[in-house]
């Protein structure tokens, strides 16, 4: 597995979920945004390359600083970032690779805490992007915002408005464990 701190987060819930059928295991460290994720890819899938690949970006894509239209990543360079990615990923490995949607975010509460924004609008605009690109290279989309959202985003958050609580995060390994199995059951 490789993103951002959520992955993290929801790792070790997704090597309990899969015991006995498939280790999940991913990078120590915070995949960070898009361009990192790029950046370190050959050290982290593709120079070792495991038989599933369940990976994503976006949180860090979207920080603005207060008061700041400009995001850290831009959407159009967030596309060719994700593009490049799976593409790597897809013809540098044999793995089975799977898109995870951002999830997303209460923006009042991270304003609250955090020194930057993150605005939910963007989450919805880059899961966007990330799906039609990962829809026209044949990659699968785990929606962990959408099983976020049906299951009552707020109740799952942390008052930081972006990570989860340990309940947050055993829902979220369950779900992306779920969606493995499903995509893959031969596992």
């Amino acid at each position: 597995m490789i993103g951002d701190s959520i992955r993290v987060g929801y790792q070790a819930a997704v090597a309990e979920a899969l015991a006995g059928v498939a280790e999940a295991s991913g990078p120590p460290d915070n995949g960070g945004d898009s361009a990192n994720v790029l950046e370190h890819l050959t050290q982290w899938a593709i120079s070792d390359p495991p038989d599933v690949v369940h990976v994503n970006a976006g949180l860090h894509d979207i920080k603005r600083a207060f008061d700041s239209m400009q995001r850290r990543v831009p959407l159009d360079q967030y596309r060719r970032n994700v593009e490049a990615i799976l593409a790597r990923l897809i013809n540098g490995t044999s793995a089975k690779v799977v898109w995870a949607n951002t999830t997303p975010v209460n923006q009042k509460w991270h304003h609250e805490v955090k020194g930057f924004d993150r605005f939910e609008v963007d989450v919805r605009d880059y899961n966007r992007a990330a799906v039609e690109v990962a829809f026209r290279l044949g990659v699968p989309i785990d929606d962990l915002y959408g099983a976020v959202m049906a299951a009552g985003r707020d109740g799952l958050l942390t008052a930081d408005g972006v990570h989860f609580t340990e309940e947050g995060y055993r829902f979220l390994g369950k779900a992306v464990a779920d969606r493995i199995l499903t995509l893959f059951p031969s596992l």
